[in-house]
C-alpha cells in the first residue's frame, strides 16, 4: 500500500475566552486561486447548558495563514431568528466548502431551536440550513433551509457537522442524519442536491442507514477515493464506516477497527476524511490515549491512513494532529487548501466531564485556553 508522506504544522489561529462562552465549530472553506482564500466560520457556545449556540463569526486569511482577520460576527445574516411561540432558532454545526460548478463558497449545517432560557424543545424540529459567501463584500447570505419532500419523515433532519462531496456535473452529495418519526433513533442518508449558486434543492436521497445501537447513526461524512465512495458515521457506542459505488447506496455499516482487528476506540464523536490522490485518511478521537480526563476522550486529535479494501485504520500510520491539553477536540473540519496543503481546524471546547460540565478550570489545568487551531498537513510527495 502506498503511504504518502506529510509533515504537520500546528498554528494557533485564535486563543482566549471569557469563561462564560467559548468558541466552537471552527470550520474552514477554501476559495481556490493562485492565492487561496481560506474562510473559517465559528460560533460562541454558552458554557452553562447544552449546545447553546449564537451567531456565526468569520475569520479569514488571504496569505496562507500568515495573518488572520476576525472574528467578525455575521449577526444579521447568520444570527438567531425569532419564531412564533417565543422560539429562537440558530444555524449551527456549519461547514463551508467550495462548489466548483457555481464558483461559490457554500456552507451547510442545521438549525437548533430554543425556548425560554435556551432550552431545546422536545421533540425539536431540525432542518438542513445553508448560506453562500460573497468574498469581495465579505458577507454571507441570509441562511435558508432545504425544502424536503416529506415533512413528517424529515421533521428532524439536518446536515450538522457533515462532510459533503461535489460531483463533476455540479450535483452535490450531502450527508444528513434524521430522527425517525417515532423519535426512537437516528438514521443517516445521503441526499443528492442541485445548487445554482443561490438555492440548494433536494432531488433524492439514498439508503437509510441505521444500526441496533443507542441513538443509531449520525453526523455522516462522505468522500470519494479510487472510484468508490466512503461514508464514516458516529454512534454512541462505536464509530462505523461503509462503502458505495454511487454515493447513495451503501454496504452494511462496519465497525471501525485498526488493521489488527482491535476496536478503534472512537465513540459518540464525529470523524472526517482527508483525501489525497495516493491515500485515504481518517481524522478521529479515541479511547486509550492517556485521556480519561477528557470529555468522551475527544483529545488528542489523530489522523491515520485507511485501508480502503478492508475498511480499517492502519495502526502504524497514526499521528497526532492536535495535542491533548485537557479540552475536547471532537468538533472539527477538513479543507483542501491546494495540492500541497490540507488543513484540519478545531477549537478547544471548554466544557468538561460532569457533574460540573461548565467548570472550565478543569480543562485549563492541563493548558487549554479555547485555542482555535489549524493543523496544516503539508504533503511531501
Amino acid at each position: 500500500m502506498d503511504y504518502p508522506s506529510y509533515k504537520i504544522q500546528l498554528d494557533a489561529v485564535h486563543s482566549g475566552y471569557d469563561r462564560k462562552t467559548c468558541w466552537v465549530h471552527p470550520r474552514a472553506g477554501t476559495i481556490p486561486g493562485e492565492y487561496p482564500i481560506v474562510v473559517m466560520t465559528m460560533q460562541k457556545l454558552k458554557l452553562i447548558g447544552s449546545d447553546v449556540f449564537f451567531e456565526l463569526n468569520e475569520m479569514r486569511t488571504d496569505d496562507m495563514g500568515k495573518t488572520w482577520s476576525g472574528p467578525l460576527p455575521h449577526t444579521k445574516t447568520l444570527g438567531r431568528r425569532k419564531e412564533s411561540g417565543g422560539i429562537e432558532v440558530a444555524i449551527n454545526d456549519f461547514t463551508p466548502m467550495w462548489h466548483k460548478a457555481s464558483g461559490k463558497l457554500l456552507g451547510t449545517g442545521q438549525c437548533t431551536r430554543y425556548i425560554g432560557d435556551n432550552i431545546m424543545p422536545n421533540p425539536r424540529p431540525r432542518q438542513t440550513a445553508y448560506s453562500v459567501y460573497e468574498p469581495d463584500r465579505r458577507i454571507w447570505s441570509d441562511w435558508d433551509i432545504v425544502d424536503m419532500p416529506d415533512k413528517k419523515k424529515f421533521f428532524s433532519a439536518g446536515a450538522g457537522s457533515t462532510q459533503r462531496f461535489d460531483l463533476e456535473n455540479g450535483g452535490i452529495l450531502l450527508p444528513i442524519y434524521v430522527r425517525t418519526p417515532d423519535f426512537s433513533s437516528l438514521f443517516s442518508t445521503v441526499m443528492r442536491c442541485s445548487f445554482d449558486g443561490k438555492i440548494l434543492r433536494y432531488i433524492e436521497h439514498g439508503d437509510e442507514l441505521i444500526v441496533p445501537e443507542p441513538r443509531g447513526l449520525g453526523e455522516p461524512s462522505l468522500t470519494r477515493y479510487g472510484g468508490e465512495f466512503f461514508l464514516t458515521l458516529r454512534n454512541d457506542v462505536r464509530g462505523y464506516v461503509t462503502r458505495s459505488s454511487d454515493g447513495l447506496h451503501f454496504e452494511k455499516p462496519k465497525v471501525w477497527t485498526f488493521d489488527d482487528g482491535s476496536d478503534l476506540g472512537n465513540y459518540n464523536t464525529q470523524q472526517h476524511w482527508v483525501t489525497h490522490p495516493r491515500g485515504l485518511f481518517l481524522v478521529y478521537t479515541r479511547r486509550g490515549a492517556d485521556n480519561d480526563h477528557v470529555f468522551r476522550h475527544r483529545a488528542p486529535l489523530f489522523m491515520a491512513q485507511v485501508d480502503p479494501e478492508l475498511l480499517c485504520v492502519i495502526c502504524k500510520t497514526e499521528r497526532i494532529l492536535v495535542p491533548n491539553r485537557g479540552a475536547r477536540l471532537g468538533n472539527f473540519a477538513v479543507t483542501k487548501v491546494n495540492e500541497e496543503e490540507t488543513w484540519v481546524t478545531v477549537a478547544e471546547w471548554m466544557q468538561t466531564i460532569g457533574p460540573d460540565h461548565h467548570d472550565c478550570t478543569r480543562c485549563e489545568k492541563y493548558g487549554s485556553d479555547n485555542t482555535v487551531f489549524a493543523a496544516r498537513i503539508k504533503w511531501i510527495d
